[in-house]
């Protein structure tokens, strides 16, 4: 068995390392335990499908998500027909094959712990 000791790290979204802007939003991230961790803010009228397809060149998003969601509303349709609606204080792990949209006037903001890494990179 092999244990790899964690090392002491803090880190903020006020100062991330990379930011990519994109239609309607835009995916902070930072580097934390050898994992990207990002802070995806969707402005009211984003729409994967209309503001991020055309930098993924995919049919749907595929990436993966699990995120903790701070603020908004966030529809979100799953390839299978599945729909949910996710707001603040919910948690959602989402499979490839997505799409999501802004739910009425306020900022969605979710914390994404898996997603993150390639997410709307050009």
């Amino acid at each position: 068995m092999t244990i790899t000791l964690q090392a002491t790290e803090h880190k903020t979204f006020a100062k991330p390392e990379e930011t990519r802007e994109f239609p309607n939003g835009r995916a902070e991230i930072l580097q934390v335990g050898g994992a990207a961790i990002g802070r995806l803010s969707f402005e009211p009228g984003w729409r994967w499908s209309n503001d991020v397809k055309p930098l993924a060149g995919t049919s749907s998003c595929e990436a993966p998500h699990f995120q903790y969601h701070v603020s908004g509303q966030l529809g979100i349709r799953m390839d299978d027909g599945t729909e949910i609606v996710a707001g603040p204080g919910d948690i959602t792990s989402l499979p490839s094959g997505h799409d999501a949209w802004v739910i009425g006037d306020e900022r969605v903001v979710t914390i994404d712990w898996y997603g993150a890494t390639d997410y709307a990179r050009a």
